[in-house]
């Protein structure tokens, strides 16, 4: 298969020159073996999938590091994550940088474990699947934030990403771009090996309620999660459905979207919003096999909205950046009308706060970010350039502190 080169590279070299150890993160199949192959061709490899070297490490760490010594990349390492003491003992017995660099599936295990073990010695960093910029070749490696300077930066890298519905439906696994992969057969294949391998047995579910289940976490990407309705959909109980949908948080399946939060906002909806990771595995999971039939269909609006909010977390992924309480939601009833008033993302950078709509449309309006003034009454925050994402081809001021971007300002 060919590489495609990823954004994150750079960024993970300068971590492991200045670490002990470095863990990147991410789901099955968005290239985390393949980037730390290409990027550390000298380090020595294995993997934990590999029963037998899985036991050595766990049975005889001594003879384990004998046979596998440093520079060393560990794959799967969540697999034994008692590991990870040894690898402290090497780390604090070493001046050296760049001993370990570890990859696995579970991010939230892998967090505890390393702020328990490795608290101090080591990076971490989330891959992501490809990015519409490394898809289309774009030299650029930014976070988003609808800024004016950002905005001036982002013009003179902007390339036309021609089939944005092809794009959505297609997903971001690297395999489906790096071969001849056909679609059905990739996510057909991925359900059946990664998601009942590796998911299905934290959930131990019979297939069908755990395709059910799958299939109608995917239908509600973009929406405000309902676990009451998921339960009811699938036949279970709803502390179940909590247990369920936090593991596919851990794996990298899916996203809570938190809603933002300020005493002043009285009114506000509590509940995080649910987004797939990948837009191409939800449309597998939900029957939307083409992609006309997906820019059609009555789910276009949220698929749409899901691939966004994806796209702007690897943007701050792949600068290496911490997206975790900088990007939130609002709704609620706080304006002061009858009426429901919503932002569907806000971004904190730096104390100012901007809202961001993501509307398929060629025919944005001002009235589209109604909801933004909601952002004034907070008193230590600053109200910044709103953005409506949509799907004109140039950036069109709306008002002085509003603008409309084509996608690919992402």
């Amino acid at each position: 298969m060919n590489y495609i080169n990823r954004a994150i590279g750079e960024i993970l070299r300068n971590r492991a020159e200045n670490s002990k150890c470095l863990l990147v993160t991410g789901a099955r199949q968005v290239g985390k073996s393949t980037v730390i192959r290409h990027e550390f061709s000298d380090y020595n490899r294995v993997s934990f999938d590999d029963r037998q070297a899985r036991m050595m490490a766990a049975d005889e760490p001594k003879m384990f590091f004998r046979n596998y010594p440093c520079p060393l990349f560990i794959d799967e390492v969540q697999k034994e994550p008692d590991i990870l003491e040894e690898i402290k003992l090497i780390a604090d017995e070493s001046d050296s940088k760049g001993l370990f660099i570890l990859s696995g599936s579970q991010k939230l295990e892998l967090l505890k474990g390393v702020s328990e073990s490795l608290a101090g010695r080591i990076s971490v960093m989330e891959l992501c699947g490809l990015s519409a910029r490394e898809i289309c070749g774009v030299d650029f490696n930014k976070h988003f934030v609808p800024s004016e300077e950002y905005i001036a930066n982002r013009k003179n890298a902007v390339k036309p990403y021609n089939d944005i519905w092809s794009m959505i439906h297609k997903g971001s696994y690297p395999e489906l771009y790096a071969s001849e992969r056909d679609w059905q057969d990739f996510y057909s294949s991925y359900t059946d090996t990664y998601l009942e391998r590796d998911i299905n047995a934290m959930i131990s579910a019979d297939s069908v309620t755990f395709m059910r289940f799958l299939t109608s976490v995917a239908a509600r990407s973009g929406q405000i999660l309902n676990y009451a309705n998921i339960a009811s959909d699938v036949g279970v109980s709803e502390p179940t459905i909590k247990t369920w949908i936090s593991i596919l948080e851990r794996t990298g399946i899916v996203y809570l979207l938190q809603p933002y939060s300020a005493n002043v906002l009285t009114r506000a909806i509590k509940s995080p919003k649910v987004y797939f990771r990948d837009t191409g595995l939800a449309c597998y999971l939900t029957g939307w096999l083409s992609a006309q039939t997906l820019r059609d269909g009555a789910v276009a609006g949220n698929m749409f909205e899901t691939y966004i909010v994806s796209e702007i977390l690897k943007s701050y992924s792949n600068e290496g950046l911490d997206y975790r309480n900088r990007i939130s939601y609002y709704r609620g009833r706080d304006k002061g009308s009858n009426g429901e008033n919503e932002i569907d993302l806000i971004i904190d950078e730096n104390g100012i706060l901007y809202p961001i709509e993501i509307k398929v449309t060629c025919s944005p309006k001002a009235s589209m970010s109604a909801a933004n003034v909601i952002l004034d009454k907070i008193q230590d925050k600053k109200r910044g350039m709103g953005a409506i994402i949509c799907l004109i081809d140039r950036p069109l001021y709306l008002r002085d502190n509003l603008i409309a971007l084509p996608i690919e300002y992402i």
